[in-house]
Protein backbone atom coordinates (compact mmCIF):
# COMPACT_ATOMS: atom_id res chain seq x y z
CA UNK A 1 0.00 0.00 0.00
CA UNK A 2 2.66 2.43 0.79
CA UNK A 3 4.64 1.84 -2.58
CA UNK A 4 1.33 2.47 -4.36
CA UNK A 5 1.28 5.49 -2.19
CA UNK A 6 4.56 6.66 -3.25
CA UNK A 7 3.85 5.68 -6.75
CA UNK A 8 0.83 8.16 -7.23
CA UNK A 9 3.03 10.67 -5.23
CA UNK A 10 5.74 10.41 -8.29
CA UNK A 11 3.66 10.42 -11.23
CA UNK A 12 0.34 12.92 -10.82
CA UNK A 13 2.25 15.80 -9.94
CA UNK A 14 4.13 14.47 -13.24
CA UNK A 15 0.92 14.31 -15.25
CA UNK A 16 -0.04 18.08 -13.96
CA UNK A 17 3.92 19.10 -15.10
CA UNK A 18 2.93 17.64 -18.67
CA UNK A 19 -0.12 18.97 -18.34
CA UNK A 20 0.61 22.71 -17.59
CA UNK A 21 3.41 22.71 -19.98
CA UNK A 22 1.52 21.22 -22.85
CA UNK A 23 0.29 24.76 -24.06
CA UNK A 24 3.56 26.28 -24.33
CA UNK A 25 4.69 23.80 -27.02
CA UNK A 26 1.37 24.31 -29.58
CA UNK A 27 2.18 24.71 -32.86
CA UNK A 28 2.26 28.21 -33.52
CA UNK A 29 0.03 28.62 -37.45
CA UNK A 30 1.95 31.06 -39.60
CA UNK A 31 -0.52 32.84 -41.61
CA UNK A 32 0.11 35.37 -44.78
CA UNK A 33 -2.93 37.39 -46.04
CA UNK A 34 -3.60 34.85 -49.10
CA UNK A 35 -3.47 32.04 -46.93
CA UNK A 36 -6.40 33.56 -44.59
CA UNK A 37 -8.17 34.25 -46.96
CA UNK A 38 -7.93 30.27 -48.77
CA UNK A 39 -8.51 28.71 -45.42
CA UNK A 40 -11.62 31.05 -45.13
CA UNK A 41 -12.91 29.81 -48.67
CA UNK A 42 -12.51 26.38 -47.09
CA UNK A 43 -13.85 26.81 -43.98
CA UNK A 44 -16.62 29.83 -43.93
CA UNK A 45 -20.52 28.50 -43.90
CA UNK A 46 -21.21 31.34 -46.03
CA UNK A 47 -19.15 29.95 -48.71
CA UNK A 48 -20.90 26.45 -48.11
CA UNK A 49 -24.25 27.63 -47.70
CA UNK A 50 -24.28 29.51 -50.96
CA UNK A 51 -22.92 26.66 -52.74
CA UNK A 52 -25.74 24.79 -51.54
CA UNK A 53 -28.07 27.35 -52.57
CA UNK A 54 -26.38 27.09 -56.20
CA UNK A 55 -26.97 23.39 -56.47
CA UNK A 56 -30.43 23.88 -55.26
CA UNK A 57 -31.34 26.55 -58.29
CA UNK A 58 -29.54 24.10 -60.59
CA UNK A 59 -32.49 20.93 -60.16
CA UNK A 60 -34.72 23.88 -59.96
CA UNK A 61 -34.09 24.80 -63.29
CA UNK A 62 -33.96 20.90 -64.51
CA UNK A 63 -36.97 20.17 -62.69
CA UNK A 64 -38.77 23.28 -64.63
CA UNK A 65 -37.22 22.04 -68.65
CA UNK A 66 -38.98 18.51 -66.85
CA UNK A 67 -42.54 20.27 -66.58
CA UNK A 68 -42.13 20.95 -70.13
CA UNK A 69 -41.70 17.25 -71.25
CA UNK A 70 -43.32 13.63 -71.74
CA UNK A 71 -44.57 12.21 -68.45
CA UNK A 72 -45.21 8.83 -67.88
CA UNK A 73 -47.89 7.53 -65.05
CA UNK A 74 -48.74 4.11 -64.47
CA UNK A 75 -51.83 3.39 -61.80
CA UNK A 76 -53.38 0.06 -60.57
CA UNK A 77 -56.56 -0.07 -58.89
CA UNK A 78 -58.42 -2.87 -56.85
CA UNK A 79 -62.20 -2.74 -56.17
CA UNK A 80 -65.11 -4.06 -54.95
CA UNK A 81 -68.67 -2.81 -55.17
CA UNK A 82 -72.47 -4.20 -54.94
CA UNK A 83 -75.22 -3.36 -56.68
CA UNK A 84 -78.47 -2.83 -54.93
CA UNK A 85 -81.76 -5.33 -55.78
CA UNK A 86 -83.52 -2.83 -57.37
CA UNK A 87 -81.09 -2.53 -60.28
CA UNK A 88 -80.45 -6.50 -60.45
CA UNK A 89 -84.13 -7.46 -60.13
CA UNK A 90 -82.70 -10.43 -58.37
CA UNK A 91 -84.10 -9.95 -54.72
CA UNK A 92 -80.35 -9.91 -53.93
CA UNK A 93 -76.86 -7.44 -54.13
CA UNK A 94 -74.29 -8.52 -57.00
CA UNK A 95 -70.83 -8.03 -56.01
CA UNK A 96 -68.48 -7.46 -58.54
CA UNK A 97 -64.89 -7.27 -58.65
CA UNK A 98 -62.63 -4.94 -60.63
CA UNK A 99 -59.00 -5.01 -61.00
CA UNK A 100 -57.39 -2.24 -63.18
CA UNK A 101 -54.32 -1.29 -64.46
CA UNK A 102 -53.81 1.63 -66.57
CA UNK A 103 -50.79 3.93 -68.17
CA UNK A 104 -51.02 7.30 -69.00
CA UNK A 105 -48.31 9.39 -71.43
CA UNK A 106 -49.39 13.14 -70.70
CA UNK A 107 -47.64 16.01 -73.26
CA UNK A 108 -47.77 19.45 -73.14
CA UNK A 109 -48.03 21.00 -76.28
CA UNK A 110 -48.93 24.83 -75.60
CA UNK A 111 -49.02 26.27 -72.17
CA UNK A 112 -49.40 30.12 -72.86
CA UNK A 113 -46.02 30.82 -72.66
CA UNK A 114 -46.40 29.91 -68.64
CA UNK A 115 -44.05 26.44 -68.89
CA UNK A 116 -41.52 28.54 -71.01
CA UNK A 117 -41.77 31.44 -68.73
CA UNK A 118 -40.76 29.16 -65.18
CA UNK A 119 -37.79 27.94 -67.08
CA UNK A 120 -36.08 30.95 -68.53
CA UNK A 121 -36.56 31.86 -64.55
CA UNK A 122 -35.14 28.76 -63.47
CA UNK A 123 -31.89 29.75 -65.55
CA UNK A 124 -31.92 33.00 -64.33
CA UNK A 125 -32.55 31.94 -60.79
CA UNK A 126 -29.22 29.79 -61.44
CA UNK A 127 -27.09 32.61 -62.55
CA UNK A 128 -28.13 34.92 -59.63
CA UNK A 129 -27.02 31.90 -57.26
CA UNK A 130 -23.45 31.89 -59.28
CA UNK A 131 -23.49 35.18 -58.74
CA UNK A 132 -23.75 34.83 -54.65
CA UNK A 133 -21.02 32.76 -54.47
CA UNK A 134 -18.53 35.23 -56.15
CA UNK A 135 -20.14 37.81 -53.81
CA UNK A 136 -19.69 35.67 -50.89
CA UNK A 137 -16.11 35.13 -51.73
CA UNK A 138 -15.63 39.35 -51.54
CA UNK A 139 -17.36 39.81 -48.80
CA UNK A 140 -15.62 37.07 -46.98
CA UNK A 141 -12.22 38.09 -48.41
CA UNK A 142 -13.04 41.61 -47.63
CA UNK A 143 -13.67 40.49 -43.65
CA UNK A 144 -10.70 38.21 -43.40
CA UNK A 145 -8.16 41.13 -44.67
CA UNK A 146 -9.79 43.14 -42.46
CA UNK A 147 -9.32 41.17 -39.36
CA UNK A 148 -5.97 40.36 -40.51
CA UNK A 149 -4.92 44.11 -40.89
CA UNK A 150 -6.36 44.65 -37.71
CA UNK A 151 -4.12 42.18 -36.02
CA UNK A 152 -1.23 43.78 -37.32
CA UNK A 153 -2.51 47.12 -36.28
CA UNK A 154 -3.07 45.82 -32.39
CA UNK A 155 0.36 43.72 -32.44
CA UNK A 156 1.82 47.08 -33.84
CA UNK A 157 0.65 49.31 -31.40
CA UNK A 158 1.58 46.65 -28.74
CA UNK A 159 5.33 47.47 -29.99
CA UNK A 160 4.72 50.76 -29.28
CA UNK A 161 3.02 51.00 -26.05
CA UNK A 162 6.22 48.71 -24.21
CA UNK A 163 8.71 51.23 -25.64
CA UNK A 164 6.33 54.49 -24.33
CA UNK A 165 6.65 52.13 -20.86
CA UNK A 166 10.39 51.10 -21.25
CA UNK A 167 11.12 55.19 -22.12
CA UNK A 168 8.72 55.87 -19.29
CA UNK A 169 10.73 53.58 -17.10
CA UNK A 170 14.14 55.11 -18.13
CA UNK A 171 13.17 58.34 -17.33
CA UNK A 172 11.32 57.48 -13.89
CA UNK A 173 15.23 56.15 -13.19
CA UNK A 174 17.10 59.62 -14.09
CA UNK A 175 14.55 61.57 -12.25
CA UNK A 176 14.57 58.95 -9.21
CA UNK A 177 18.55 59.39 -9.29
CA UNK A 178 18.40 63.01 -9.57
CA UNK A 179 16.11 63.01 -6.53
CA UNK A 180 18.26 60.96 -4.44
CA UNK A 181 20.66 63.56 -5.05
CA UNK A 182 18.23 66.53 -4.29
CA UNK A 183 18.20 67.88 -7.79
CA UNK A 184 14.46 67.63 -8.69
CA UNK A 185 11.70 68.46 -6.87
CA UNK A 186 9.26 65.42 -5.50
CA UNK A 187 6.74 66.63 -8.23
CA UNK A 188 8.95 65.07 -10.76
CA UNK A 189 9.03 62.10 -9.68
CA UNK A 190 5.29 61.63 -8.71
CA UNK A 191 4.79 62.72 -12.35
CA UNK A 192 6.83 60.54 -14.05
CA UNK A 193 5.22 57.62 -12.25
CA UNK A 194 1.57 58.60 -13.21
CA UNK A 195 3.24 58.97 -17.03
CA UNK A 196 4.81 55.51 -16.20
CA UNK A 197 1.09 53.93 -14.54
CA UNK A 198 -0.88 55.36 -17.93
CA UNK A 199 1.96 53.70 -20.28
CA UNK A 200 1.07 50.64 -19.03
CA UNK A 201 -2.43 50.62 -18.61
CA UNK A 202 -1.90 51.27 -22.27
CA UNK A 203 -0.34 48.01 -22.81
CA UNK A 204 -2.38 46.28 -21.20
CA UNK A 205 -5.39 47.49 -23.13
CA UNK A 206 -3.42 46.52 -26.52
CA UNK A 207 -2.56 43.30 -25.61
CA UNK A 208 -6.10 42.65 -24.92
CA UNK A 209 -7.34 44.20 -28.00
CA UNK A 210 -4.50 42.40 -29.97
CA UNK A 211 -5.91 39.05 -28.30
CA UNK A 212 -9.59 39.26 -29.46
CA UNK A 213 -8.60 40.33 -33.06
CA UNK A 214 -6.65 36.59 -33.41
CA UNK A 215 -9.69 35.65 -31.89
CA UNK A 216 -11.57 37.33 -34.42
CA UNK A 217 -9.66 36.43 -37.22
CA UNK A 218 -9.54 32.27 -36.15
CA UNK A 219 -13.00 32.40 -35.95
CA UNK A 220 -13.38 33.95 -40.05
CA UNK A 221 -10.88 31.27 -40.95
CA UNK A 222 -12.22 28.54 -39.33
CA UNK A 223 -9.37 27.86 -36.81
CA UNK A 224 -10.21 27.72 -32.71
CA UNK A 225 -10.97 31.27 -31.45
CA UNK A 226 -6.95 30.10 -29.10
CA UNK A 227 -4.76 29.05 -31.76
CA UNK A 228 -1.73 30.63 -32.05
CA UNK A 229 -0.63 32.67 -35.20
CA UNK A 230 2.57 34.12 -36.65
CA UNK A 231 1.65 36.72 -39.44
CA UNK A 232 4.12 36.40 -42.35
CA UNK A 233 2.75 39.36 -43.85
CA UNK A 234 3.35 43.18 -42.65
CA UNK A 235 1.25 46.48 -43.51
CA UNK A 236 3.05 47.84 -47.01
CA UNK A 237 1.89 50.72 -49.19
CA UNK A 238 2.10 50.52 -52.75
CA UNK A 239 0.88 54.10 -54.71
CA UNK A 240 -2.71 52.75 -56.22
CA UNK A 241 -2.56 53.14 -59.78
CA UNK A 242 -6.21 53.09 -61.04
CA UNK A 243 -7.92 56.49 -61.34
CA UNK A 244 -11.37 57.05 -59.78
CA UNK A 245 -13.28 56.86 -62.81
CA UNK A 246 -11.35 53.39 -64.30
CA UNK A 247 -12.82 52.41 -60.31
CA UNK A 248 -15.86 53.52 -61.52
CA UNK A 249 -15.90 51.69 -64.48
CA UNK A 250 -15.17 48.70 -63.22
CA UNK A 251 -17.50 48.35 -61.02
CA UNK A 252 -19.81 48.51 -63.17
CA UNK A 253 -18.61 45.58 -65.37
CA UNK A 254 -17.69 43.66 -62.73
CA UNK A 255 -19.71 43.83 -59.37
CA UNK A 256 -21.69 40.51 -59.17
CA UNK A 257 -24.87 42.44 -57.68
CA UNK A 258 -25.05 44.84 -60.58
CA UNK A 259 -25.32 41.32 -62.61
CA UNK A 260 -27.48 39.65 -60.29
CA UNK A 261 -30.18 42.71 -60.34
CA UNK A 262 -30.16 42.41 -64.21
CA UNK A 263 -31.21 39.20 -63.81
CA UNK A 264 -33.65 39.89 -61.28
CA UNK A 265 -35.01 42.12 -63.67
CA UNK A 266 -35.53 39.91 -66.51
CA UNK A 267 -36.73 37.43 -64.13
CA UNK A 268 -39.85 39.89 -62.98
CA UNK A 269 -40.82 40.52 -66.64
CA UNK A 270 -41.04 36.34 -67.34
CA UNK A 271 -43.45 36.88 -64.40
CA UNK A 272 -46.14 39.58 -66.39
CA UNK A 273 -45.85 36.80 -69.44
CA UNK A 274 -46.57 33.95 -66.80
CA UNK A 275 -49.48 35.79 -65.46
CA UNK A 276 -50.68 36.55 -69.05
CA UNK A 277 -50.86 33.14 -69.73
CA UNK A 278 -54.11 32.67 -67.86
CA UNK A 279 -55.70 34.88 -70.31
CA UNK A 280 -54.32 31.77 -73.55
CA UNK A 281 -55.60 28.41 -73.83
CA UNK A 282 -53.50 25.51 -72.87
CA UNK A 283 -53.36 22.52 -74.88
CA UNK A 284 -52.20 18.89 -73.89
CA UNK A 285 -51.77 15.50 -75.60
CA UNK A 286 -52.88 12.21 -73.74
CA UNK A 287 -52.99 9.03 -74.78
CA UNK A 288 -53.79 6.08 -72.29
CA UNK A 289 -53.89 2.23 -72.40
CA UNK A 290 -55.51 0.04 -69.86
CA UNK A 291 -56.30 -3.32 -68.82
CA UNK A 292 -59.22 -4.64 -66.45
CA UNK A 293 -60.12 -7.58 -65.35
CA UNK A 294 -62.41 -9.07 -62.50
CA UNK A 295 -59.54 -11.19 -61.33
CA UNK A 296 -56.05 -9.96 -60.10
CA UNK A 297 -53.92 -8.84 -61.97
CA UNK A 298 -56.54 -7.59 -64.19
CA UNK A 299 -54.68 -8.04 -67.35
CA UNK A 300 -57.52 -9.52 -69.86
CA UNK A 301 -58.99 -6.29 -71.58
CA UNK A 302 -57.62 -4.20 -73.28
CA UNK A 303 -58.54 -0.39 -74.50
CA UNK A 304 -56.53 2.76 -75.69
CA UNK A 305 -57.50 6.77 -75.45
CA UNK A 306 -55.54 9.60 -77.52
CA UNK A 307 -57.02 12.78 -76.74
CA UNK A 308 -56.06 16.32 -77.28
CA UNK A 309 -57.38 18.61 -74.54
CA UNK A 310 -57.50 22.27 -75.29
CA UNK A 311 -58.86 24.68 -72.18
CA UNK A 312 -59.43 28.40 -71.95
CA UNK A 313 -60.09 30.44 -69.15
CA UNK A 314 -63.04 32.49 -70.35
CA UNK A 315 -64.06 34.24 -67.37
CA UNK A 316 -62.37 33.95 -63.98
CA UNK A 317 -63.81 37.48 -62.29
CA UNK A 318 -60.60 39.71 -63.46
CA UNK A 319 -58.55 37.12 -61.37
CA UNK A 320 -56.01 36.56 -63.94
CA UNK A 321 -56.19 40.65 -64.68
CA UNK A 322 -55.00 40.96 -61.02
CA UNK A 323 -52.08 39.12 -61.13
CA UNK A 324 -51.25 40.70 -64.19
CA UNK A 325 -50.80 44.53 -63.08
CA UNK A 326 -49.08 42.61 -59.57
CA UNK A 327 -46.51 41.35 -61.97
CA UNK A 328 -46.18 44.58 -63.89
CA UNK A 329 -45.73 46.65 -60.60
CA UNK A 330 -43.33 44.05 -59.43
CA UNK A 331 -41.11 44.53 -62.44
CA UNK A 332 -41.08 48.82 -61.50
CA UNK A 333 -39.81 47.56 -57.85
CA UNK A 334 -37.03 45.53 -58.74
CA UNK A 335 -36.11 47.97 -61.37
CA UNK A 336 -35.95 50.58 -58.71
CA UNK A 337 -34.18 48.35 -56.15
CA UNK A 338 -31.68 47.99 -58.99
CA UNK A 339 -30.92 51.43 -59.75
CA UNK A 340 -30.45 51.65 -55.84
CA UNK A 341 -28.25 49.07 -55.54
CA UNK A 342 -25.83 50.65 -58.53
CA UNK A 343 -25.77 54.10 -56.57
CA UNK A 344 -24.96 52.75 -53.81
CA UNK A 345 -22.22 50.72 -55.15
CA UNK A 346 -20.96 53.73 -56.97
CA UNK A 347 -21.23 55.59 -53.58
CA UNK A 348 -18.88 52.97 -52.17
CA UNK A 349 -16.42 53.39 -54.68
CA UNK A 350 -16.16 56.67 -54.63
CA UNK A 351 -15.77 56.60 -50.69
CA UNK A 352 -13.59 54.28 -49.73
CA UNK A 353 -11.13 55.62 -53.14
CA UNK A 354 -11.54 59.10 -51.48
CA UNK A 355 -10.93 57.68 -48.14
CA UNK A 356 -7.48 55.89 -49.32
CA UNK A 357 -5.82 58.83 -51.17
CA UNK A 358 -6.74 60.45 -47.82
CA UNK A 359 -4.74 57.77 -45.78
CA UNK A 360 -2.13 56.93 -48.39
CA UNK A 361 -1.04 61.35 -48.13
CA UNK A 362 -1.03 61.06 -44.22
CA UNK A 363 1.58 58.23 -44.38
CA UNK A 364 4.28 59.75 -45.70
CA UNK A 365 3.80 63.04 -43.00
CA UNK A 366 3.07 60.72 -39.97
CA UNK A 367 6.17 58.93 -41.15
CA UNK A 368 7.92 62.14 -41.29
CA UNK A 369 6.38 63.08 -37.97
CA UNK A 370 8.00 59.75 -36.26
CA UNK A 371 11.35 60.69 -37.26
CA UNK A 372 11.54 64.12 -35.68
CA UNK A 373 9.95 62.63 -32.67
CA UNK A 374 12.43 60.53 -31.99
CA UNK A 375 15.18 62.90 -32.87
CA UNK A 376 13.44 65.36 -30.82
CA UNK A 377 13.25 62.46 -27.77
CA UNK A 378 17.35 62.21 -27.94
CA UNK A 379 17.65 65.88 -27.46
CA UNK A 380 15.58 66.29 -24.71
CA UNK A 381 17.29 63.29 -22.49
CA UNK A 382 20.57 65.39 -23.49
CA UNK A 383 19.29 68.25 -21.87
CA UNK A 384 17.48 67.25 -19.28
CA UNK A 385 20.91 64.93 -18.35
CA UNK A 386 22.71 68.05 -17.94
CA UNK A 387 20.34 69.97 -16.19
CA UNK A 388 19.49 72.62 -19.02
CA UNK A 389 16.18 70.78 -19.68
CA UNK A 390 12.98 70.50 -17.75
CA UNK A 391 11.06 67.10 -16.58
CA UNK A 392 7.92 68.03 -18.51
CA UNK A 393 9.39 68.97 -21.97
CA UNK A 394 10.87 64.99 -21.83
CA UNK A 395 7.86 63.76 -20.61
CA UNK A 396 6.03 65.52 -23.49
CA UNK A 397 8.84 64.70 -26.20
CA UNK A 398 8.13 60.98 -24.67
CA UNK A 399 4.43 60.98 -25.28
CA UNK A 400 4.77 62.68 -28.74
CA UNK A 401 7.00 59.70 -30.05
CA UNK A 402 4.12 57.95 -28.85
CA UNK A 403 1.53 59.61 -30.86
CA UNK A 404 3.19 59.72 -33.66
CA UNK A 405 4.33 56.33 -33.98
CA UNK A 406 0.27 55.58 -33.26
CA UNK A 407 -0.66 57.84 -35.83
CA UNK A 408 2.05 56.29 -38.56
CA UNK A 409 0.58 52.55 -38.19
CA UNK A 410 -3.29 53.97 -38.21
CA UNK A 411 -2.58 55.63 -41.62
CA UNK A 412 -1.19 52.46 -42.57
CA UNK A 413 -3.97 50.40 -41.58
CA UNK A 414 -6.69 52.95 -42.93
CA UNK A 415 -4.70 52.88 -46.35
CA UNK A 416 -4.79 49.22 -46.20
CA UNK A 417 -8.29 48.74 -45.11
CA UNK A 418 -10.01 51.09 -47.07
CA UNK A 419 -7.87 49.31 -50.19
CA UNK A 420 -9.30 46.18 -49.42
CA UNK A 421 -13.00 47.68 -49.61
CA UNK A 422 -12.27 50.16 -52.17
CA UNK A 423 -11.77 46.05 -54.21
CA UNK A 424 -14.70 44.55 -52.82
CA UNK A 425 -16.48 47.41 -53.67
CA UNK A 426 -15.46 47.22 -57.33
CA UNK A 427 -15.75 43.91 -57.43
CA UNK A 428 -12.60 42.25 -58.04
CA UNK A 429 -12.53 38.43 -58.44
CA UNK A 430 -11.17 35.90 -56.03
CA UNK A 431 -9.36 33.49 -56.79
CA UNK A 432 -8.24 30.31 -54.97
CA UNK A 433 -4.67 28.89 -55.25
CA UNK A 434 -5.64 26.28 -57.77
CA UNK A 435 -7.59 28.51 -59.98
CA UNK A 436 -4.48 31.35 -60.02
CA UNK A 437 -1.86 27.55 -60.68
CA UNK A 438 -4.12 27.70 -64.09
CA UNK A 439 -3.70 31.32 -65.13
CA UNK A 440 -0.42 30.55 -65.29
Amino acid sequence: MIRFQRYFAVIIPAIMLVAAIQPAFAETVELSVSDSVALALKNNYDIKYAQSAREKSYWAMKEARKNKGLSINFTHTDQRYNTPPSETGTGTYLYTNNFDNQIALTLPLYSGGKLEGQIEQAKLDLQVAELDIDAAKQQIKLEVVTDYLTVLEYRNQVQVNQETVKNYEEHLKLVQDKFDLGMVAKTDVLSSQVDLAGAQNDLITAQNNYTNAVAALNNAIGLPHTTEINLKDNFSYEKYTKTLEECLQYALAHRPELAQQEAKIASAKYDVNIAKSGQRPTVNLTAEQDWYDSHLLGTKNSNWLVKVTTTLNVFDGGVTNSQVKQAQHNVDMVMDTASQTRDTILLNVRQYYLSMYEAEKRIDSNKLSVEQAEENLMIQKTRYEVGIGTNLDLRDAVLSLDSAKKDYIQALYDYNTNKAKLEQAMGLPVQTQSERGNDK
